[in-house]
């Protein structure tokens, strides 16, 4: 099962899985959209999108259970409904469609998002109406690009919950909505032994990677710290786009 090309794989691989969760593990989200686009460099999306996805899955679990008692289930009503809905559109487009227009739909999101990111105006306190278009819309990025976290963190955000609050309820939809999305993978030609060996080896570097990010406090300032990440994922959005 582990043979050279996939140790060699996983040794690629390694430095920005790592990197990835130290970076979830310092803001509580942004794994995905910093792994995801370099991983489908040298993976199939559809191999590195449902990678991704348990490992994110695995570790929102470890994030929900320690900090639960600040989960705002007022929020996870809201917003877990709509985000099936998504899942489900996400997990049909994600079955049908060419895997390199899909690479591509990748590159040109994330590149908008880093673009946002950099740019985009702060958002006011927004309505409880809002979570219906960012549950749907996250449902379905994030299954069919593992990447869906920005719309329920805008949400979230625009909600003006504590620091606590933001982690533990992103961290909680983040493990429903994850459930829904392996559980449509599973069953299908997307779920196979070299997906399940590559996920026995990138799962310690994930553990390392947050428990590293929980314990740094980084000293750069949270501008600082969200424009470098906006740049990276700049230049991966536009080397998806381009390959």
């Amino acid at each position: 099962m582990f043979d050279s090309h996939l140790i060699e794989l996983v040794i690629k691989a390694t430095p920005i899985i790592l990197i990835a969760y130290l970076v979830r593990g310092i803001c509580g989200f942004g794994s995905g959209l910093i792994a995801i686009p370099v991983l489908s460099l040298m993976l199939p999306l559809k191999v590195a999108v449902p990678l991704v996805v348990i490992l994110d899955y695995l570790a929102s679990a470890g994030q929900g259970a320690s900090l639960r008692q600040s989960i705002q289930w007022g929020e996870i009503r809201r917003l877990i409904i709509p985000a099936l809905f998504g899942v489900c559109a996400g997990l049909l487009i994600f079955h049908r469609a060419d895997a390199d227009l899909l690479a591509r739909l990748l590159g040109g999101f994330v590149l908008l998002y880093a673009l946002y990111a950099l740019w985009g105006p702060a958002m006011p306190r927004a309505s409880s109406w809002w979570a219906i278009p960012a549950a749907i819309s996250g449902g379905t990025i994030g299954t069919l690009f593992g990447t869906g976290g920005p719309f329920y963190v805008t949400y979230l955000k625009a909600r003006q919950l504590d620091a606590n609050a933001f982690r533990a309820t992103f961290a909680c939809m983040f493990l429903l909505d994850g459930a829904a999305r392996v559980t449509g993978y599973l069953g299908t030609s997307v779920i196979d032994i070299k997906l399940l060996a590559l996920l026995a080896m990138s799962l310690p570097v994930m553990i390392l990677g947050m428990y590293l990010g929980g314990k740094i406090h980084t000293g750069l300032s949270a501008q600082v710290f969200t424009r470098s990440i906006s740049v990276l994922l700049m230049v991966s959005g536009i080397s998806l786009m381009v390959r």
